[in-house]
């Protein structure tokens, strides 16, 4: 896929802008959202994700644009799970409800950050080292493994990093939130403001689910703009989606296990197209395995689809035979 130079220039500039007008919506008036307002511009995300996914295929074909919407749904999956943690830092740091719209954008900010990073690292080291696809594969098996013994994320069994009980104990801070400052200068003395702590603790978490999401995305295109262009559609309308599924997130209780499958299923894909590119010379001699089948990109985005639908309906018809204190029993409180 031969993308000119302004073309990227042009996607990373417009998504700087829809940034930067987020942040002066935001800035301008810290409140919590309605439903409308965030139901309008969820709704306008995705239309210009699926725009630009049409696009795609219309101007580079239909492999590249199926690839797209493969990734963008992983990725938009990958996201949602993103939010439950969200949501357990909220209520854990007792984050005052109008100032949590800012606290969401600069952990998206920062989630854009590290992922940018990581595309960058993966993209660079897919074009040195075709072996990079066996660790890749492996490691979405051992995280699907991880997230089906885990199960769904409990509030209870949430634990703060050493980053992040360090900044609580040690930084010099105040006690109660001063809007959605990060920290102020008072009496001649620089404090941080319980808001810093949240937004290291979003930041942290932001890290580690980028470990999870590029070699997952790299497994369904190895095209770094496709790579880059999912991964900002799907992160655009996290704000709004965390407001407006709120009650719903409760109820996806088998999320993280629709999850651990298509981790799976990716890194097994991954596995077989780096035994068809094998180069090391203790696997096969050094030459491709040929017998080792492709899972062809169409095949792939219809597993998504499968498993990601088959997922929300399990979860939809269980969570709906239980009363709201079973639920919590069973996912944790979620509340925001």
């Amino acid at each position: 896929m031969n993308v000119p130079v302004w073309v990227w220039w042009l996607t990373i500039g417009l998504t700087t802008v829809v940034l930067v007008f987020d942040v002066f919506i935001v800035g301008r008036r810290p409140h919590e959202p309605s439903r409308r307002e965030v139901s309008v511009a969820l709704s306008g995300f995705i239309g210009m994700a699926v725009l630009f996914g049409i696009g795609v295929w219309v101007l580079a074909g239909h492999q590249y644009g199926t690839e797209f919407f493969a990734g963008w749904l992983t990725e938009y999956s990958l996201s949602v799970d993103n939010l439950f943690i969200f949501i357990i830092i909220m209520s854990r740091f007792g984050v005052p409800r109008q100032y949590q719209q800012e606290a969401l954008l600069i952990g998206i900010v920062l989630a854009l950050v590290f992922r940018g990073i990581f595309i960058g690292l993966g993209a660079a080291a897919i074009n040195q080292f075709s072996w990079v696809f066996y660790l890749f594969g492996a490691f979405l098996v051992w995280t699907g493994y991880k997230l089906a013994r885990q199960g769904p994320e409990d509030e209870d069994e949430y634990h703060e990093n050493r980053l992040v009980s360090w900044v609580r104990t040690v930084l010099p801070h105040t006690e109660e939130y001063r809007g959605g400052r990060l920290w102020l200068r008072e009496n001649g003395k620089w404090l941080f403001t319980p808001m810093f702590a949240v937004v290291v603790a979003l930041g942290t978490t932001d890290l580690l689910f980028a470990l999870d999401s590029i070699p997952a995305i790299f497994g369904l295109t190895q095209e770094p703009y496709l790579v880059l262009t999912a991964n900002l559609f799907a992160l655009m309308g996290l704000r709004q989606l965390y407001f407006l599924l709120g009650d719903l997130l409760e109820r996806l209780v088998y999320l993280s296990y629709g999850l651990a499958v298509l981790l799976a299923f990716i890194g097994v894909k991954l596995v077989l197209h780096a035994m068809h590119e094998n180069e090391l010379p203790f696997v096969n001699g050094g030459e491709p395995i040929e017998w080792a089948p492709e899972i062809p990109i169409l095949v792939s985005l219809g597993a998504i689809v499968l498993i990601l639908g088959i997922t929300a309906a399990l979860s939809l018809w269980a969570s709906g035979r239980q009363s709201p204190e079973d639920r919590d029993l069973h996912t944790g409180p979620r509340e925001l």
